[in-house]
């Protein structure tokens, strides 16, 4: 049975609100507007739809489960803040909302280093780049 085009317009735009509002969230976070992460529910109050709705609609459309991209862009901020080399591991754990072992381990899991290293590799092609 096909899916009416309608239906998958909804989805498309649910897919999109979603996105949006979470740029939107994690801006707020990155520039201190807001210092508690949203979740599911958050996003889905929202949009005004039922969590399991937005989550289902999310992956239907995507293939990927919301917090995948949640997961994708606190890590793409976070690489970010490590390069700018202005602030400890911990604070920069903190304006994220993680406890700084969470966060390491959070960190480690997605890009297969711990924060220190990725900051420590960042450092060295730096130097490497100053000596060429």
């Amino acid at each position: 049975m096909k899916i009416p085009q309608k239906i998958m317009a909804r989805q498309h735009e649910i897919t999109a609100d979603y996105l949006k509002e979470l740029d939107k969230h994690l801006l707020d976070i990155e520039e201190g507007r807001a210092d508690k992460m949203f979740g599911i529910r958050d996003f889905a109050n929202i949009l005004h739809i039922h969590p399991t709705h937005l989550t289902n609609t999310v992956k239907l459309t995507t293939g990927n489960h919301p917090c995948f991209y949640y997961e994708e862009k606190i890590l793409v901020i976070a690489k970010r803040m490590l390069a700018e080399n202005n602030r400890s591991i911990a604070e920069i754990a903190a304006h994220l909302t993680y406890d700084p072992s969470n966060f390491t381990k959070f960190f480690k899991h997605f890009s297969g280093m711990t924060p220190k290293q990725y900051r420590e590799t960042l450092l060295l092609q730096k130097t490497e780049i100053l000596t060429i």
